[in-house]
């Protein structure tokens, strides 16, 4: 942090900054790229199969960035403090929790996933393949979410390139690999739609024998040594901390996960093309989000280093600066996504009636990613400080009690275009209440280290 200081603060943004939004750039490309290559390839349909899949896997992505996100608040803090010791000992205990979460996850997701995806009105006419999709899916879960996980306890101390890298080594690998399985390339076999997810589980796997290769190099405080290893362990005093943070954390996002889930069974009742162009519009609208969401994460690092190296006074200029750089980012992507839309969605979609759908509801929705943005940066700076339970309920609140009812009321009276609306809706009150608690509240709360 005390290198950072001697640079203006918006250069230590970008600079934390930018590797992130690159990473979360590869990470929604090397999705994208999936969904280009089935929906063109094998069909609207095939796309129709995966897209019922993305709420399912973002639940137990959920309950990691939820813990990560309690990681690394910690991790920061000290960094922030100059205490390598106390940054290895909460990476290993979240690490352990990690690979318990996936292990979960394989299991659970392998046995019940025609089940859950009958509970979630998956059309018929895609629900086999969908299946066979979810099951090799859920089957690399522990591999992904360890991975997942790890990138997050990195920007703790600042690395925010290893993940980049190593990310670029995953989507290298799926650029090839998923047409290759789709084709049968090289004598391999043709596997389908199960080709995405498979390319998945090698990507993921050569990306973190890389990460493990460059961090022992660097000598990073993170390297997987034995140091590191004999770390991973559940320690109870260090996890009831990062669970503190993590889990309203984590509830945030299962919830938000929940609400999709919600959202995408209102949309399977428009049939399946309503579905495929919930898919496109998805992948679209997480190219603006992810940065957004990087800025909010930098905000709660930056804050959380400061605050461990005892210099307070620069949290109202973190905040400030991040909502800066929202403005411009953020409101940049948005201008980019309204006047490349329909040359965009055609990129997944082939069928003109689907595209013209796809991109109307894209309109809808699209220009409230910036105020989502506001909203999670002002939630990051409280975050960074441990206080995280009110702007969790607030955020709770306005998808359950905001979102859901308004989705079911609209798509009642204005039918698939109506469930879109209400995205914009639960923004603009997410902003406007956590802008409230910040002002009448946590200003004046005393802020003191975590660990």
């Amino acid at each position: 942090m005390q290198k950072n200081s001697q640079r203006p603060l918006w250069q230590t943004y970008l600079v934390f900054l930018a590797p992130m939004v690159l990473s979360n750039f590869l990470q929604s490309f090397s999705g994208t790229l999936n969904s280009i290559y089935i929906g063109q390839l094998l069909g609207t349909q095939a796309l129709a199969s995966v897209s019922g899949m993305f709420p399912i896997v973002f639940f137990f992505i959920a309950l990691i960035i939820g813990l990560g996100a309690g990681a690394s608040v910690l991790i920061g803090q000290a960094w922030g403090a100059r205490e390598p010791d106390s940054v290895k000992a909460v990476a290993g205990t979240t690490l352990a929790l990690g690979v318990l979460i996936g292990l979960v996850a394989a299991v659970l997701g392998s046995v019940f996933a025609r089940p859950a995806l009958i509970g979630l009105g998956t059309p018929a006419d895609v629900l086999d393949e969908a299946v066979g999709y979810a099951q090799v899916m859920m089957l690399i879960m522990p591999l992904l979410l360890v991975f997942v996980l790890f990138t997050q306890l990195l920007r703790g101390i600042s690395d925010t390139l290893s993940p980049l890298l190593a990310l670029a080594v995953s989507t290298c690998t799926g650029l090839f690999l998923t047409p290759a399985l789709i084709r049968g390339w090289l004598g391999l076999p043709q596997m389908g739609i199960r080709s995405a997810a498979v390319a998945g589980l090698v990507g993921t796997a050569l990306a973190m024998i890389f990460l493990a290769l460059r961090l022992l190099r660097k000598a990073s405080v993170l390297a997987p040594d034995r140091a590191l290893l004999m770390a991973m362990r559940l320690d109870w005093e260090i996890l009831g901390k990062v669970l503190k943070i993590g889990l309203p954390t984590g509830l945030q996002m299962v919830v938000l996960s929940l609400s999709e889930l919600v959202i995408l069974s209102l949309v399977n009742h428009h049939g399946s093309q309503a579905t495929a162009a919930y898919g496109a519009v998805t992948q679209i609208v997480n190219y603006v989000q992810f940065p957004a969401l990087s800025i909010a994460i930098t905000a709660s690092i930056l804050g959380a280093q400061a605050i461990g190296a005892g210099r307070l006074e620069r949290m109202g200029p973190i905040l400030r600066t991040g909502l800066m750089i929202n403005t411009c980012l953020t409101g940049a992507l948005i201008v980019l996504g309204y006047g490349l839309s329909h040359w965009l969605l055609g990129l997944f979609i082939t069928d003109p009636t689907t595209r013209a759908q796809a991109e109307h509801l894209l309109h809808i929705m699209l220009w409230s990613i910036l105020v989502f943005g506001f909203q999670a940066a002002i939630g990051g700076i409280m975050r960074a400080s441990g206080t995280v339970l009110a702007p969790v309920l607030i955020s709770v609140f306005c998808i359950v009690g905001v979102e859901l009812p308004v989705a079911y009321l609209l798509d009642a009276r204005f039918g698939l275009e109506g469930v879109w609306m209400a995205f914009p809706v639960a923004y603009l009150c997410m902003l406007g209440m956590q802008t409230t608690y910040y002002r009448g509240v946590w200003r004046y709360k005393r802020i003191e280290r975590l660990i």
